[in-house]
């Protein structure tokens, strides 16, 4: 089988700029330069989304130690910022999600379904996309934490290996345009 691929691998991450759900003004992604940022792109009704969030969570803490931020992003359609909030707040989010209300970001990363993660490293490179981890429909214990992996590689001055996953998850609800 052969490796996967992205265009977005070892490339400067696009910025964007999206307001942070909940009020608070806006993120622009560079402001987060001189950290290892985790690009989550979340959502409040996907149960694979909710999953990650339970690794998430856990992760944080120890991650803002090591100078590692996490960034929600929320890009599906159909969740009113009334219903992100409540299901950020049932799932103790302690980072911002930011809400790429017209999904330009999303296509920008060519992200299909949530959850998706990114890996940037300080200066803004994307050194890892793709799944949370290993599991799937039918395989739903994982044996292998991608994004843990991705995360001390990069910590420690290493490309991830893998450098990409397929992410698995819910596709994102698209807006319907005329």
């Amino acid at each position: 089988m052969a490796a996967l691929t992205s265009e977005l691998l070892n490339m400067p991450a696009p910025d964007f700029s999206l307001p942070i759900i909940g009020g608070g003004g806006r993120q622009l992604l560079s402001d987060l330069r001189g950290h290892i940022v985790v690009v989550h792109f979340w959502s409040a009704e996907c149960p694979w989304s909710r999953r990650a969030d339970l690794v998430i969570v856990y992760r944080q803490a120890k991650w803002e130690k090591l100078n590692v931020r996490v960034l929600g992003v929320v890009s599906n359609a159909n969740e009113p910022e009334s219903e992100i909030r409540y299901e950020a707040e049932l799932r103790r989010i302690k980072y911002p999600l930011v809400h790429d209300y017209a999904q330009d970001v999303a296509a920008t990363y060519r992200v299909q379904m949530t959850p998706h993660f990114l890996v940037l490293d300080q200066r803004g490179v994307v050194r890892y996309t793709g799944a949370l981890d290993d599991a799937s429909a039918s395989n739903r214990l994982p044996k292998t934490i991608h994004l843990d992996k991705a995360v001390n590689a990069v910590l420690a001055g290493q490309p991830p290996n893998p450098a990409v996953t397929r992410a698995y998850g819910s596709p994102i609800v698209r807006r319907v345009t005329s």
